[in-house]
């Protein structure tokens, strides 16, 4: 018996025009890999948190990330910001995180 293909799902955020995170992108399967492919090639980080995908992927494109997910996101973002070398304000001197 043959195992279905798990299904691979990714959603984008940007964060640095906005008050707050708003979701960019997202897809499934082929699409996925093409948005992690792009954000890898451009320097982005990409994160794997398979709770948080689940709740952002709720999300419409354009959509801001709701307050319950704040505490979340910015643990992420902390740790770009790390990665980076980055200080608080900096990413309103970025185009993307």
């Amino acid at each position: 018996m043959k195992r279905p293909r798990q299904m691979l799902e990714a959603v984008a955020l940007e964060y640095g025009r906005y008050k707050t995170p708003r979701v960019t992108a997202r897809g499934h399967n082929d699409v996925a890999l093409q948005l992690i492919e792009a954000a890898r090639r451009q320097g982005i980080y990409v994160a794997e948190d398979p709770q948080l995908l689940a709740l952002l992927s709720r999300l419409e494109v354009g959509e801001e990330i709701p307050q319950e997910l704040y505490t979340a996101v910015a643990v992420i973002l902390s740790w770009v910001y790390w990665l980076k070398g980055m200080k608080p304000g900096d990413e309103k001197r970025q185009t993307s995180l």
